[in-house]
């Protein structure tokens, strides 16, 4: 009886022990972002964050969330602040003015374009560049590898640019001094970078990649940028 009763005793110990560690190994192997927990995205920019001249749907942000989606990441439409012909100062007051107090799991920021179309200087571009860069990293909740920069496209190899009568190279070396900057100051801070200035003047010999309006990239342009960016998402969420 009493050797029953001590066998009986030692086997629920047993059980208790793997009941614990069970849970233990649970706990140790539960991923940061749990399963079906949906990501938030917040897009900061201008005509090519708000997706000018293209379905929503087909716009950079959007086409990236779906993408990452298939991806395994579970990816909640975007929230987008920005608007066509926005230089860096005026997403920073736009910014300002939308109060936003939550944080984000990922940013995308993408801006500069129009910066050089007026001619703004470039140092003052750099110095707006940073603080918009802290802002980002603000809203990704202090972690910087959810922030992704995307680089300026190239506008001068489109129909609109090669008909505006300003010097297509000049345009080009201009936009390649601003995306010098903002890489620089991107790098700097150890944030993902993404170029897709080389891939945006294929446009001068491919017309599918430019939208209606002749300006600005179509959902198919959009899509290489997306899934250029989504790499580096996939990447930094490992």
């Amino acid at each position: 009886m009493k050797l029953m009763k001590f066998s009986g005793i030692f086997l629920s110990f047993c059980l208790l022990l793997s009941c614990d560690k069970n849970t233990a190994s649970d706990m140790n192997t539960a991923p940061i972002v749990p399963s079906g927990t949906p990501l938030t995205y917040l897009a900061l920019g201008d005509s090519y964050t708000i997706g000018e001249a293209v379905s929503v749907n087909e716009s950079f942000p959007y086409q990236l969330a779906a993408r990452l989606k298939t991806a395994n990441l579970n990816v909640q439409l975007p929230k987008i602040i920005a608007k066509t012909g926005w230089t860096t100062d005026e997403l920073q007051v736009a910014i300002k003015e939308a109060q936003i107090k939550t944080a984000f799991d990922m940013v995308t920021l993408l801006i500069g374009v129009n910066n050089q179309y007026r001619g703004y200087p470039q140092d003052t571009y750099r110095k707006e560049f940073k603080a918009l860069l802290q802002t980002a990293i603000s809203f990704a909740g202090n972690n910087k590898k959810h922030v992704f920069v995307v680089s300026i496209p190239d506008w001068g190899v489109t129909p609109f640019g090669k008909n505006s009568g300003r010097d297509v190279q000049a345009i080009a070396q201009e936009i390649d001094a601003f995306n010098a900057i903002n890489k620089e100051e991107t790098l700097a801070l150890g944030i993902s970078y993404t170029d897709i200035t080389s891939g945006s003047r294929n446009a001068l010999t491919d017309a599918t990649l430019v939208a209606a309006d002749g300006l600005h990239p179509s959902g198919k342009m959009y899509a290489e940028w997306a899934l250029k960016v989504a790499g580096a998402v996939e990447t930094n969420f490992k």
